[in-house]
């Protein structure tokens, strides 16, 4: 009978070369880990970061300064628009109707202002005449004058009779009241000038109060015209288009918004706790869901929110009513994007960010201490309209003024 084979006892060798292996790859693990723990500690000393993070921008509503009805839409959602491009007519017959007026009414008013100009002559010329009636009154008062005595002297020989004499002391009368009247008549006439040089005096025809009110209503009706064409006031996106054709609109009414896309920045809701290490020109690091890690923002904090998000709430906390539970608040930071960036990889509002503030150097600023040296943003398309009316007042004035302007 064969004897039953007996197993083979396992190998103490192999048992210990395991161990080995397993304690050898346990270390290596431990020692990644406080590696790693030790770097994220280490670096997290330099860094405060958030995902509350989203992306801001200008949005410009554009609203109608006058009412009127849509009679044109020259752009939709997602189109790109220039500054001055036309987006919306309204239609502009009543304002051109006012605009007809307006110019006549400056037209006549130039017209008026030059006889009020030529008048001073005229005027003039009738002081001179009235001064020359006084020296000729004075004339013939001084020959009935002399006649008189004449004739007086010769009463007592007879040589006068009394009826001369009579007729003598009337002509003396008569030339005494016609200078009287002609000495009146300097007095009107002096009047009647200085009344209308009160109207003239050290004032040009274009600057004169009545071309200047008729000037301002042509101006008023000039840019009512214009206005019935609104223009996108900055480059940018048109978003949230809710005008309609033919829609009465009102004064104030929004039809669309710009977004300009090129003047972005990201909004950084940091927890109260963070804020104590960001400082002002801090760099930061920006990461967005719509591009993913392969492509990463620089950026720049420019600025540090003055209250929290819940201090500006519609309904903010009651915190001294009821029962209170502590909640951590959080504070918006701004953070400046490179342009360039922003060109090669746009970004749209409301996109979500991950942003992380290298807090090393904390020479800066916590709060913004002096005012914006320059605007934020500017538009000259309406500064145009008004040159266009000064442009239309200058043209009225120099067709009604005649050969030359007082």
């Amino acid at each position: 009978m064969n004897a039953a084979t007996t197993p083979a006892a396992p190998q103490p060798t192999n048992n210990a070369a395991k161990r080995t292996k397993v304690l050898t790859l346990l270390g290596t693990v431990v020692l990644i880990g406080l590696a790693y723990g030790g770097y994220e500690w280490w670096s997290g000393r330099h860094e405060e970061s958030t995902d509350n993070a989203y992306v801001q921008g200008n949005v410009v509503q554009i609203t109608p300064q006058l009412g009127g009805t849509v009679t044109a839409i020259y752009a939709d959602d997602t189109d790109f628009v220039k500054a001055g491009q036309p987006l919306v007519q309204l239609d502009p017959a009543d304002a051109k109707v006012a605009l007809e007026q307006a110019q006549a009414n400056l037209a006549q008013s130039v017209r008026q202002v030059r006889t009020l100009y030529a008048n001073n002559t005229s005027l003039s010329s009738q002081v001179t005449l009235r001064e020359a009636d006084v020296a000729r009154a004075n004339t013939e008062l001084a020959r009935a004058t002399e006649d008189l005595k004449r004739r007086q002297a010769l009463v007592g020989n007879g040589a006068v009779s009394q009826e001369e004499l009579s007729h003598t002391q009337s002509q003396l009368t008569q030339a005494q009241n016609a200078l009287a009247a002609a000495q009146a008549g300097v007095v009107s006439a002096r009047d009647q000038l200085r009344s209308n040089q009160t109207l003239t005096d050290g004032i040009q025809l274009e600057n004169h109060p009545n071309v200047l009110a008729a000037a301002a209503k042509v101006r008023e009706a000039y840019l009512a015209l214009h206005r019935a064409a609104l223009p996108a006031p900055v480059d940018g996106y048109v978003a949230k288009r809710s005008v309609q054709l033919g829609q009465r609109v009102a004064a104030g009414t929004p039809l669309m918004s710009l977004i300009g896309l090129h003047q972005v920045w990201v909004d950084a809701n940091f927890k109260e706790i963070q804020l104590r290490n960001i400082r002002i020109g801090q760099p930061a690091t920006l990461t967005a869901d719509l591009y993913g890690k392969r492509m990463e923002y620089k950026g720049t904090v420019d600025g540090l929110g003055a209250g929290t998000g819940a201090a500006f709430a519609l309904l903010p906390a009651q915190n001294a009513t009821g029962n209170w539970i502590k909640v951590v608040q959080r504070v918006p930071v701004r953070i400046a994007l490179d342009p360039q960036q922003l060109k090669d990889n746009p970004l749209r509002v409301g996109l979500s960010m991950e942003v992380s503030v290298d807090v090393s150097d904390q020479s800066g600023k916590a709060l913004a201490d002096a005012p914006r040296a320059a605007s934020v943003v500017q538009t000259e398309v309406y500064a145009n309209m008004d040159k266009g009316a000064s442009d239309e007042v200058h043209r009225i004035i120099a067709a009604n003024a005649g050969s030359r302007s007082q």
